[in-house]
């Protein structure tokens, strides 16, 4: 009996340690970390409380309509200034910032600074004032809003966004098995499938994946299959 549980426990460790080289691997794709879930941490300056709300954001939207409810949720407030990338950490153009009645520059554009810096995408703040009654100055300010976010931060839990490609398959019913393999073993996700005459896949391929995807496609169905890209629908007049 003793000796079945210790081969139990080697077999355990060893698909623990399979696991934990595929989430390296995976990991290591071309990709960013985004946020998941919404964390609040409450900062205090010279009695002043910045309550800072990070959470996921990959568009303006989201950010209005949560500052929308924060607004609401806090109507006694001072300040509510916001922050956010909606893309990529360092995307140029997927990014704005509030300081909300707040001298120009103290606190929106530190916050987004810290955001920038701390290389996760698609992600906002929104931080909300309740004045001490002792003014902070600029200097003051700005280390006030960029050290509320960066309080917050470390409590925000993330995930590897890794980059993809959308492409289409057109597969017979007799191919699909190892379609379905070779999918499994890109890491290919299947946005959407249809079962009809044949099967037609909507695939997000790794970036990465994406190349070695074509060559195995190749040799296994001899040539006769081929990615297809997804044409954009237009949204008309």
């Amino acid at each position: 009996m003793a000796e079945l549980s210790r081969s139990s426990k080697e077999i355990k460790a060893q698909e623990l340690k399979a696991k934990e080289v595929k989430d390296k691997e995976y990991t290591s794709a071309p990709g960013y970390l985004i946020a998941t879930d919404e964390v609040l941490v409450e900062t205090v300056v010279n009695r002043s409380r910045f309550l800072c709300y990070l959470f996921p954001c990959n568009s303006y939207h989201v950010m209005k309509a949560r500052l929308t409810e924060l607004q609401q949720a806090h109507p006694n407030a001072n300040h509510h200034c916001y922050a956010f990338v909606s893309g990529a950490p360092q995307d140029s153009q997927a990014y704005g910032f509030s300081d909300d009645g707040e001298p120009s520059g103290t606190a929106g554009r530190p916050m987004l600074a810290m955001l920038q810096g701390s290389g996760v995408g698609e992600v906002a703040a929104i931080v909300v004032r309740y004045f001490g009654g002792v003014k902070l100055g600029t200097g003051g300010l700005q280390r006030a809003y960029g050290g509320a976010v960066k309080e917050a931060l470390p409590a925000l839990p993330t995930h590897h966004k890794v980059l993809t490609e959308t492409r289409l398959l057109s597969v017979s019913y007799q191919q699909v098995s190892d379609i379905q393999h070779l999918i499994k073993s890109t890491n290919t996700q299947v946005l959407e499938e249809q079962y009809l005459e044949n099967i037609k896949f909507v695939l997000a391929i790794p970036i990465d994946q994406l190349k070695l995807f074509k060559q195995q496609l190749l040799t296994l169905s001899s040539g006769t299959l081929r990615l297809e890209k997804r044409l954009e629908k237009s949204s008309g007049a």
